[in-house]
């Protein structure tokens, strides 16, 4: 629970108190995930979102053609999940799976409704969070449609340098919106760059 205390002091730049930290544990669900094992499954609602606190996943959706498009990558002191089946109770379209072994916290949308009405922190936390991924959602669109594959990667690279460790090629190809080949392409004009671990 450490981690979570230390990410939310540093995301609201403020210090939560034991006793607000203790409302928001009893909210929580530790729950261990194994490589390749998922958390969310097409066609399922989404009841939690997850906060990891070790491993690394993905959340991606499937073509005609059964081929992953990965839409998130995350990793430590970041959340995961369908926010709009899990505030709607929709069937997702999406599938969240373990890419290493991972322990989360998971939290419903009724727990967290009822964190940020008595926790002024999480209120303040969500805010944040609703900013940020707006405003990274935004990027990644102008960057899908202006920068060309070589920009995406050297950004991709410079913004998340230890990714090339923890997600394949073929993953970090699907989340970039370019063929593995393209990637591998790329890579040999930057022979620098750290080689992707194995798909």
């Amino acid at each position: 629970m450490q981690a979570l205390r230390n990410y939310i002091d540093q995301q609201t730049r403020s210090t939560i108190s034991d006793a607000d930290f203790t409302l928001i544990t009893a909210e929580l669900l530790p729950y261990k995930l194994q490589k390749k094992q998922y958390l969310l499954q097409a066609g399922e609602v989404c009841r939690y979102q997850a906060f990891v606190v070790q491993g690394a996943l993905r959340l991606y959706t499937l073509d005609a053609r059964g081929n992953k498009q990965i839409h998130v990558l995350g990793v430590e002191n970041m959340w995961i999940g369908d926010r709009e089946s899990w505030s709607q109770l929709t069937p997702s379209r999406y599938y969240i799976d373990a890419v290493e072994d991972s322990q989360l916290l998971l939290v419903s949308c009724p727990q967290a409704q009822e964190l940020v009405r008595r926790v002024p922190l999480v209120a303040e936390l969500v805010r944040i969070q609703y900013e940020r991924n707006a405003i990274a959602a935004q990027k990644r669109l102008h960057d899908a449609i202006a920068c060309s594959a070589e920009e995406r990667y050297a950004a991709f690279i410079a913004q998340h340098p230890t990714y090339v460790q923890r997600f394949s090629q073929l993953m970090i190809a699907s989340y970039l919106g370019i063929s593995p080949e393209t990637l591998s392409r790329i890579r040999t004009k930057l022979p620098s760059v750290p080689v992707p671990a194995d798909s």
